[in-house]
Order: C-alpha cells, then structure tokens, then sequence
C-alpha cells in the first residue's frame, strides 16, 4: 500500500474532502431542531438509530463528516484507507436514498425533486470504489 497519494487522484480527492469537511462543519454549530431534523431522516432510513439522542448522533456525524474529510484532504493518508472511507460513508447515503421513499420517483430508482441533492452522492461511492479499485490492482501487482 503506497503511503502518498498519487498526484492523478489528489483532485477527487480533494473535491470529496472540501465537499464532506464543509458537511461536517456545518453540522458542528447545528441548533437542536437542526439535530432533531437530521436524525429524524437517519432513524427513517435506519430504525436503529433511534435508540440514539438527536443532538449526539449530529455531532457523531458531524465528526465523521470532518475527520473523513480531512483524511481525504491530506495526501499522506493512504488512498486505499482514505478510499475505503469513503466507499463506506457514500455507501451510507446512498442507503439513505434507497430507503426514503420520497427521494425517488414512485417505481424507480430515478429521483424526485426532493431526492435530487441526495441522489448526486452517487460521485462520492465512485470515487471511493476508483480509489480503492486503483490500490487493491496496484497492490496485486506487486
């Protein structure tokens, strides 16, 4: 596993990483109806979460949010870890567009008005799945 980021993947990585590091900020001065918002979406999507207090689920995530971002921001940062990150957190969303169905047209995985922002984190599962992609062939190579 190279431990710098090759200079061909430093600009997705750096779209992804400002894009989720400006998330996670956002989130960290959220009011508690903000949080009770945010969580109410997440628990719709994924019930177990409701066990979980709505302001400590918005900071949890908000630091998520900052620490995967500057993961990706950093180019000494392996891009196979900062991939996997990434693959995983854009995997999340991607859940939070399948289960909602107000995100999508009625029998179809186009989205609605109301899911188009959220259907756009498709860019973020593929550019971790092509930074892990990119490592694990390298990493078989040798």
């Amino acid at each position: 596993m190279r431990i710098f980021a090759r200079m061909h993947q430093l600009p997705p990585r750096m779209a992804a990483g400002v894009y989720i590091l400006n998330s996670g900020f956002t989130k960290a001065g959220a009011d508690e109806e903000a949080a009770k918002a945010t969580h109410g979406t997440a628990v719709t999507a994924y019930p177990f979460l409701r066990r979980v207090d709505p302001v400590a689920f918005t900071r949890m995530l908000s630091k998520t949010e900052m620490a995967l971002g500057a993961a990706l921001l950093v180019p000494a940062v392996p891009s196979l870890a900062a991939g996997a990150a990434l693959t995983g957190f854009a995997a999340g969303l991607i859940g939070l567009y399948l289960r909602l169905p107000a995100m999508r047209q009625e029998g179809s995985l186009r989205p609605s008005e109301q899911g188009i922002g959220m259907a756009k984190d498709v860019w973020l599962l593929g550019i971790g799945l092509g930074l892990v992609i990119e490592e694990w062939r390298a990493c078989r190579r040798h």
